[in-house]
C-alpha cells in the first residue's frame, strides 16, 4: 500500500506539471460555451491535454484502490493501527455542562467599595 501512495504522489506532481506547462486557452468562464473551439485554437497541446486526462484517471483509480485496500486490510487482520490504539488509550473528555456537583456559590461578604 505504501507503494501505491508514493505512486499517487508522483502522479499528482506530474499532473501539476502537465497543467502548468500547457498554454492558457483564454476566456475562462467568459467563453460562454462555444463548442467549436473548445480545446484551443491549435492542436499543439493535444498531447498535454490527453496526458492530463490520463493522469487524472490514474489518480481516481489509485485513490479508489487505496481506499478499498485500506478498508479491507484493517477488517481482515483484526489489528488496529497505531493511531487507533493511541486514540483508544486517551481518556474521553466529559461532555460540556455534564457536571455532577453544583458550582460553588459566590461568597457573600462585605460588598461595599473602599
Amino acid at each position: 500500500m505504501l507503494f501505491l501512495i508514493i505512486l499517487l504522489i508522483i502522479i499528482c506532481v506530474a499532473l501539476g506539471l502537465f497543467v502548468l506547462v500547457q498554454n492558457p486557452k483564454g476566456g475562462g468562464l467568459a467563453t460562454g460555451g462555444s463548442g467549436s473551439n473548445m480545446f484551443g485554437v491549435q492542436r499543439t497541446g493535444d498531447v498535454l491535454e490527453k496526458g492530463t486526462w490520463v493522469l487524472l484517471t490514474l489518480i481516481v483509480v489509485l485513490t479508489l484502490s487505496i481506499t478499498t485496500i485500506a478498508k479491507s486490510g484493517s477488517s481482515s487482520t483484526g489489528e488496529a493501527s497505531k493511531i487507533q490504539e493511541h486514540l483508544d488509550k486517551t481518556p474521553t473528555p466529559s461532555p460540556i455542562g455534564g457536571r455532577t456537583a453544583p458550582a460553588a456559590a459566590p461568597a457573600t461578604g462585605d460588598t461595599s467599595k473602599k
